[in-house]
């Protein structure tokens, strides 16, 4: 399925709607992983369409998060069955080396709540010319950064936070760079005009500093690899352009998920708002983004 797309002066994002769904099941045989479990309570406030995925308000989970408004998966579907909007629960948080559920999913009591709103309201249109491409975000080194440098380059670029306290968001997100580095590092004839960008919304705490050190726990190579900070009012406008939600609870950050790879001739080529092991894909879509020109755009002539 695809959403008309904004154009941004070369650069075409796409508002997605988030579906959480792991490209392989939760819990999978042979998953060895230390899992430790922290017993919560929160209130259902949505249910995805993936039957999957619960929306909890929950109250803060000792010695793990603060009170924050998520999005939680479950291994089997049936845990949902029969919770509705405005229920109180208590549940299970289980948290694995690479993923994280909730299980153990019971209802305590029922609060009404107004139903969910959707707006039917069309895309605001922007202007053919977006400051935010020149705009100098700075990157881990401390350097000034323009999404304009990048032009001619496929770019690969993720929303995250260094604190992120759940494996299967952020780090899952960083680790799926680290190894899409690391492929298109290995591969013979590899095009050398591509780039990843890490964007981090946490702007108080994810200093340059703080950004070369998680960074260097990833082994970022810093000509392949940018992690980017900024004002916050910068990288909320770049991250609402990009179709991205989150919002700050209680020092913990709940968001979606997004890595969009830009073509080298600045559209939108791929959307993933997904969490789980994408790097294959990110490379694919990375070596087909490498390969397009200016030439190729709709409505341009060869010279």
């Amino acid at each position: 399925m695809r959403l008309r797309p904004r154009f941004i002066h070369g650069f075409t994002f796409a508002v997605w709607l988030l579906t959480l769904c792991p490209t392989k099941p939760v819990g999978a045989a042979g998953d060895t992983n230390l899992i430790q479990t922290f017993v919560a309570k929160g209130m259902v406030l949505e249910i995805k369409p993936d039957g999957r995925t619960v929306v909890i308000q929950h109250e803060a989970i000792s010695n793990y998060m603060a009170a924050m408004t998520m999005p939680f998966k479950v291994r089997k579907p049936a845990e949902l069955a029969g919770l509705h909007r405005g229920d109180q629960i208590s549940f299970q948080l289980q948290v694995a080396e690479s993923e994280s559920w909730v299980e153990h999913l019971s209802r305590i009591g029922t609060v009404s709540l107004p139903p969910v709103s959707v707006s039917s309201s069309a895309t605001p249109s922007v202007p053919s010319v977006h400051p935010l491409l020149n705009y100098p975000f700075t990157n881990e080194l401390g350097r000034a950064v323009r999404l304009n440098d990048f032009h001619g380059q496929a770019l690969a670029i993720t929303f995250f936070y260094t604190r992120c306290p759940l494996p299967d968001y952020c780090p899952r997100l960083s680790k799926n760079f680290q190894a899409t580095q690391e492929k298109m590092a290995a591969l013979t004839n590899c095009p050398s005009n591509w780039h990843l960008l890490s964007v981090s919304f946490d702007t108080e705490f994810d200093t340059p500093q703080m950004l070369l050190a998680y960074a260097g726990s990833y082994h970022a190579d810093p000509k392949r690899w940018s992690f980017l900070t900024g004002p916050a009012d910068k990288i909320g406008e770049l991250a609402r352009q990009a179709g991205l939600d989150y919002q700050l609870e209680g020092g913990v950050f709940s968001h979606d998920l997004r890595t969009l790879i830009i073509d080298a001739a600045g559209h939108l080529q791929m959307v993933f708002p997904t969490s789980g092991d994408l790097s294959d894909q990110i490379v694919a879509e990375l070596l087909k983004a490498a390969a397009v020109t200016n030439a190729s755009e709709p409505g341009r002539q060869k010279p």
